[in-house]
């Protein structure tokens, strides 16, 4: 598989004919929202066994087979070339294939509380779904009393099960749209209301058919840190003798002393012990509310992956991952709220606006500036495949599970092709 960054003056044809490949197949496999107004710096993937490199000013071929995880012997047999050859820059090489290794991959689909689901919301649960290890619909609502307000199902354990995939309950304890740390007060110290809850979790996961049972717990109190890590331990106990797995999700974190509402209440040692596996919250760096910034800076992700694995087993972590970006109005003014985008639509934006994309090689993030209608300034954050590219190699370098995304239902085709091109997506079921 192939990132080619589009230049100026460059066309879909053009870009196909430098690939020897369909300009259709290009156009299909990006389901490009701009094929006749290309935007420079637009990263696309290009859908060939292997991909190519061309040599620039200082490379050897040492080092570029070293870059790709190759001898050199075997890159200048592959390509013809004698081992002590110079290389010319511009000249054309050949990378192989590499090996993939296995992963397990997880989203979330979030449909409404109230009324049907949106036909493109079921769309993009099919089509992500051949990719997936579980699918997670957002959510059950635990109440004070242990019973639980489902969330509206729709064919998704329908949609999961004609694709091999397991179908992931999550419970969130959120009332009136906001995690509340009262709720799961309750939940964790009441034992007549936590067992009550327990069971109520255990009959709905049968009826339903649901195979991991997923705690997403946030705003715990730092005084609930150890009941949660007990609730788990019943949880898992109970869980477990009925052929379930059991996951959480932990807020991103760098120290196990690290303050604040969303952090104190997340052991991750103790959840590395106790649970299945682990998908960690590493995005909203740059978030709607806030200034603009890329959303998971990777800079930012490893941090926090790098420190998680001395507390849990690399096996058991998920890599959290939006599938969205934001468009802020600048300046930034606190209490103002940027816009979500998808990719497609991001790509969409700046062909309308003729505003080029650069690349963060910080964050290893892509971003751009556009005028708007009535003159106001936007800076656009989004992911491509560059920047999914690169977290993959982070995942394979740190040697964790896999990935977890937020949420199905903003377009991002670039981003299945390349969990293919990297992994083999491991089936639960």
């Amino acid at each position: 598989m192939q990132i080619h960054v589009v230049e100026p003056n460059e066309t879909l044809n053009s870009i196909a004919s430098r690939y020897n490949i369909s300009p259709a197949i290009i156009a299909e496999a990006n389901q490009l929202p701009n094929r006749d107004q290309l935007v420079v710096g637009q990263a696309l993937v290009i859908p060939i066994l292997g991909s190519f490199y061309w040599v620039q000013p200082g490379d050897s071929l040492w080092a570029i087979a070293q870059k790709f995880g190759i001898s050199y012997q075997e890159l200048a047999r592959i390509n013809g070339i004698h081992v002590n050859q110079p290389i010319q820059v511009g000249l054309r090489l050949y990378i192989p294939q590499r090996a993939k290794r296995d992963g397990e991959f997880l989203a979330y689909v979030e449909p409404r509380r109230v009324g049907e689901v949106s036909p493109q919301l079921e769309s993009s649960a099919r089509e992500a779904s051949p990719y997936l290890t579980y699918l997670a619909p957002f959510s059950y609502f635990p109440k004070r009393d242990g019973s639980l307000d489902p969330p509206n199902l729709n064919r998704f354990p329908d949609i999961a099960k004609a694709n091999n995939t397991a179908l992931a309950m999550v419970l969130a304890n959120q009332e009136e749209g906001q995690f509340n740390t009262e709720l799961v007060h309750i939940l964790l110290t009441d034992e007549k209301v936590q067992t009550t809850f327990l069971n109520n979790i255990l009959a709905e996961a049968k009826r339903v058919g649901f195979t991991d049972i997923h705690f997403d717990f946030e705003r715990i109190a730092g005084e609930d840190r150890e009941a949660y890590n007990n609730f788990l331990r019943r949880a898992k106990d109970l869980f477990h003798r009925e052929g379930f797995i059991i996951s959480t999700a932990l807020a991103p974190k760098t120290s196990a002393t690290q303050k604040g509402e969303w952090y104190e209440g997340h052991d991750y040692k103790a959840h590395g012990e106790i649970v299945d596996y682990i998908l960690i919250m590493t995005y909203e760096w740059g978030y709607s509310g806030g200034p603009a910034m890329a959303v998971s800076p990777i800079n930012s992700v490893r941090d926090v992956l790098e420190y998680a694995i001395t507390e849990i087993p690399p096996e058991k972590i998920m890599m959290g991952q939006n599938l969205y970006g934001y468009d802020w109005t600048l300046p930034f003014v606190q209490g103002t709220t940027a816009t979500a985008v998808s990719p497609q639509r991001a790509i969409q934006i700046a062909a309308e606006n003729n505003a080029a994309i650069e690349y963060d090689a910080k964050a290893q993030a892509p971003f751009f500036h556009y005028t708007d209608q009535d003159g106001k300034e936007h800076e656009v954050w989004f992911e491509d495949a560059r920047s999914i590219q690169a977290k993959f190699n982070l995942i394979k370098e740190l040697g964790i599970r896999g990935a977890g995304y937020w949420k199905l239902g903003l377009p991002f085709p670039q981003n299945w092709l390349l969990i293919t091109d990297n992994f083999n997506v491991k089936k639960n079921i």
